[in-house]
């Protein structure tokens, strides 16, 4: 570039340089290889703040329709492709401005009027933010609604699975009641980015540096026509807070760890040594040399983008921790996490919604597995606690059996009646073999338990709560 030409742009936004800037200084500060993805945001903003100026009677009727008519004509070239982003130009916003003042001339920079760099980012960003916020809700939701049909699919037929702590086998649960904590979990994820999103839906367009303006705008109106609910209250905090990014990338964050928790278990899940499901091979690939793997990528990049994500929301807190009031360039570092987080949720929670459908599930394996494990023997606890005994004592005895049990290589119900009646006199084969894995899921009736009817009472509320 000329250093004409770049003297000529600089005249746009008033800086007084002795020389060039440096080509490496100028690579470093430039935003705009990431930054030109808010170019619809930036030019809404300008066109909402246009139209407020003229109808405070600050620039004329022509000014503000010749400014309007060029920033639609710039906002056309972007979306056909042909805009010509320049690195000397630095940000979407002087992107913007310079080359809408290469189509109309010199009234383009009234457009600044009353307004700042400041204020014109921490706009366009929360525009963007609080609209990733509402689309991963939507997503978000959708999986949530697709884990909810799988849920009440699979309570037809009461399959079966092993419900674990330390990945050990604990006690039998539903199919069913597995997939509906991650509906729990879905039901909170949305509601965090739908809280997130109603925080931020303040704009800061009208605080211009970081004090306000002496020109009399109107800054309820361009918060109404950008779809805010309210303007900032303060224009210190409206230009220097990213906390409405932070939000959002804390709620990214906890819905990757969601997400990398299914992964590990569907992972698991379907290794030969579980063989509890199928994955699709639409979601799945092959080995470059082991003709019979089949190996759950999804899942596994799913699992590993978390970290990722996670990162993205550290990096955010490490970059304002330190910044003082207001804008700092430092801030220039917050978009491109919330675009990569954005990015990669999206289509994580897409690829689930797809997948999860065509995962076969092999309730006799599962129902197998459930069985293993000693996994009634709380439930042999519980029957003697019925019978009077003290719920300490009766863990006791049970954990003899299991003993017993485990090094003879045989299961509670395979135990003999005099071993059990010599464990306790209450207990005999017959108490033993009624404790299957199906009666005791069809036990836990607590609320919020496994038991078949308080899954469908769960997948009832779940519906209702996903379509009130």
């Amino acid at each position: 570039m000329t250093d004409s030409r770049q003297a000529g742009d600089r005249k746009l936004w008033g800086g007084r340089f002795a020389e060039a800037t440096d080509g490496l200084v100028e690579l470093f500060n430039a935003s705009v290889g990431f930054d030109q993805r808010l170019a619809e945001q930036d030019i809404r903003g300008s066109l909402a703040h246009v139209a407020m100026l003229g109808r405070q009677g600050i620039l004329t009727e022509d000014e503000v329709a010749e400014i309007t008519a060029g920033l639609h004509g710039v906002l056309a070239d972007i979306r056909a492709g042909t805009f010509e982003w320049r690195l000397d130009r630095e940000d979407v916003h002087m992107n913007v401005e310079a080359a809408l003042r290469d189509r109309i001339g010199p009234v383009a920079g009234k457009l600044h009027t009353a307004r700042s760099r400041n204020d014109q980012v921490a706009v366009d960003f929360r525009l963007f933010t609080k609209e990733a916020a509402l689309d991963l809700a939507g997503k978000t939701r959708e999986l949530r609604a697709v884990m909810l049909a799988e849920a009440e699919k699979h309570l037809e037929t009461e399959v079966i699975l092993p419900g674990y702590t330390h990945l050990q086998v604990a006690q039998p649960i539903l199919l069913s009641h597995w997939f509906m904590a991650y509906v729990a979990m879905l039901e909170r994820d949305e509601g965090r980015f739908r809280d997130a999103a109603e925080r931020m839906d303040e704009s800061p367009l009208g605080s211009s540096a970081l004090a306000g303006t002496p020109w009399p705008l109107d800054r309820h109106a361009t918060a109404r026509e950008l779809g805010f609910a309210r303007p900032t209250a303060n224009s210190l905090d409206g230009v220097g807070s990213r906390d409405f990014a932070l939000e959002f990338l804390s709620a990214c964050a906890i819905l990757a760890a969601h997400l990398s928790r299914l992964s590990e278990e569907l992972i698991l899940y379907s290794t030969f040594e579980f063989g509890f499901i199928t994955l699709p091979d639409s979601h799945t690939t092959g080995s470059s040399i082991m003709p019979q793997k089949k190996n759950p990528d999804v899942s596994e990049l799913a699992r590993g983008k978390a970290g990722r994500v996670f990162g993205n929301l550290m990096g955010l807190l490490t970059v304002v921790k330190g910044t003082p009031l207001a804008y700092n360039k430092d801030l220039q570092e917050d978009k491109e996490g919330v675009f990569d987080s954005y990015d990669t949720l999206s289509i994580v929670l897409r690829l689930y919604a797809e997948m999860m459908p065509k995962t076969v599930w092999h309730a006799d394996v599962t129902r197998a597995a459930a069985a293993r494990g000693y996994s009634t023997a709380t439930d042999v606890a519980d029957f003697l606690a019925r019978q009077g005994v003290p719920f300490r004592e009766a863990h006791e005895v049970v954990g003899g059996l299991v003993g017993l049990a485990s090094r003879t290589s045989r299961q509670l119900w395979d135990l003999t009646d005099e071993e059990l009646r010599a464990a306790h006199p209450l207990l005999n084969a017959g108490v033993a073999q009624q404790l299957t894995v199906q009666e005791s899921v069809r036990s836990r009736q607590s609320f919020g338990g496994t038991a078949p009817d308080r899954v469908r009472e769960a997948i009832v509320n779940a519906k209702q709560a996903l379509n009130p």
